[in-house]
């Protein structure tokens, strides 16, 4: 007879400790470290543009030029007659990648799902970083500028990118089940965070000597971070004989497989399916279709909700240091320490509340409760005095209420509606899952960045707060 759901629920903490390995480990570190790797060049990129519109305006009408560059060398090769032009063409350079990272994401699902993870990330990450270096080292070695070229590369580049979260999220569900998967998703999804801070560090140590040398090693750092993880990542526990991720070695009763993803207090997800990358071709299920995927349960409604929280995100990430100089005057390098700390409150968010979904075996109402809070501090964030230490805390707090959701739906809820018991041991779907919620998404983000400037150019930030709290 099968036992109540509350007899057969384990602890997260117990059933999460108590499969532990080595192997969890090396996984968790090369999954985290290699999509810190994509976050860095993209940071790379904001961090350089000022050198870069300094490159490809004429030396007569920038006065942050290199002094020491041929005058007639200089004229006969820029771009834009004005910094104001190469400024907003760097902005749509912006938007070319946020969408064809959006699209990518779509098909790069279904591609995980289908070929080997480890070799589509590794691919990747590889293929990303030449084109990293053909855009921002190779161009400027050769002096060769041209607006189309550069527009290609980086649409290419948007889609190289786009391999890494779906085949680092399906390689980290394989490999972590439910039990716990709050708490340690939520400590790994501040692995973005992380690129972001190791991309600064890399561009500051050595743009010195010119922007080219900042784009030369990120791109290094990436693809030698694509080498280790074709050589060394295991896509799943079955390629050194461990038991799946929740699997009951003891031989618990099977559940019933009708019951909903997050809902009933009783339920007790044992995370029984198949691995999504077996060694074993013919026990290997057939991937799921992209229809199929966005018909599963709770998918549409995530992917919808995380367009919303990845625009306020992503509009965070490119205004807020701009914001904080035009509204209080602080200086641009004042202005990007000081916007670390959103990314901190996100960090913090993200495992604390990935470890209360756990505990509760329920994330949609953290989530919920979590955004209520959210719109209580963008409002008072939007009314912050001018003084750095109380706008560092209410920015702290923000990113706690948003980041932290933002970082569980990306990762253990789209590894939650990926192994759900409607595709348990029939299908693969969590690439699929995992590249329509984080493509639906960055969509939402692309767009949020157009709409943004037009609100605040119109209306004033005030609004644009508005706007954050609408999403």
């Amino acid at each position: 007879m099968a036992l109540p759901g509350s007899l057969r629920r384990q602890p997260a903490n117990r059933g999460l400790m108590s499969h532990c390995t080595h192997y969890h480990i090396v996984v968790f570190l090369l999954t985290f470290f290699s999509y810190s790797l994509f976050h860095a060049s993209r940071k790379t990129f904001s961090n350089v543009k000022v050198s870069i519109s300094s490159q490809w305006t004429p030396s007569c009408l920038n006065s942050t030029a290199p002094e020491l560059r041929p005058y007639e060398l200089w004229n006969s090769s820029h771009l834009f007659p004005n910094a104001e032009e190469a400024t907003l063409f760097l902005g749509t350079l912006d938007t070319i990648f946020l969408f064809s990272y959006a699209v990518g994401l779509f098909v790069s699902g279904i591609v995980g799902d289908r070929l080997n993870l480890r070799w589509v990330l590794s691919f990747g990450m590889c293929s990303s970083a030449l084109v990293v270096f053909f855009f921002g080292t190779l161009t400027e070695w050769l002096q060769f500028y041209n607006k189309w070229f550069y527009c290609c590369l980086w649409v290419v580049n948007g889609l190289l990118q786009s391999t890494g979260w779906p085949c680092v999220v399906a390689v980290m569900g394989n490999w972590f089940g439910k039990a716990g998967r709050g708490f340690v998703f939520g400590l790994w999804s501040a692995c973005a965070s992380v690129g972001n801070i190791l991309g600064a560090f890399l561009a500051s140590c050595v743009l010195k000597y010119g922007y080219e040398y900042a784009f030369l090693v990120t791109a290094s750092v990436q693809f030698a971070g694509g080498v280790i993880v074709f050589f060394g990542l295991l896509t799943s526990p079955k390629e050194v004989g461990l038991p799946e991720p929740g699997a009951d070695e003891d031989g618990s009763v099977e559940e019933d497989a009708n019951r909903p993803l997050m809902g009933n207090d009783d339920a007790y997800d044992d995370d029984r399916n198949y691995s999504i990358q077996a060694t074993d071709t013919a026990s290997q299920p057939k991937a799921i279709g992209f229809f199929q995927a966005c018909c599963l349960p709770g998918v549409v409604l995530y992917s919808l909700a995380y367009a919303c929280l990845k625009l306020v995100n992503y509009s965070f990430f490119f205004w807020l240091p701009f914001y904080l100089s035009n509204n209080f005057g602080w200086k641009e390098a004042e202005a990007d320490q000081l916007s670390i700390w959103y990314d901190v409150g996100g960090i913090i968010g993200g495992t604390v509340q990935g470890l209360i979904s756990d505990v509760l075996q329920k994330r949609a109402p953290v989530l919920a409760i979590s955004l209520v809070f959210a719109v209580g501090s963008l409002f008072g964030y939007s009314r912050s005095p001018n003084s750095k230490p109380i706008n560092a805390l209410i920015m702290a707090i923000t990113g706690f209420f948003i980041g932290g959701p933002s970082n569980m739906i990306s990762s253990a809820i789209s590894a939650d509606l990926g192994r759900q018991d409607v595709v348990k041991g029939s299908s693969e779907a969590l690439a699929t899952v995992t590249g329509i919620v984080d493509g639906t998404g960055s969509i939402g983000a692309a767009v949020g960045q157009y709409l943004v400037s037009l609100i605040q150019e119109n209306l004033g930030w005030m609004w644009v707060f508005y706007f954050f709290i609408l999403m």
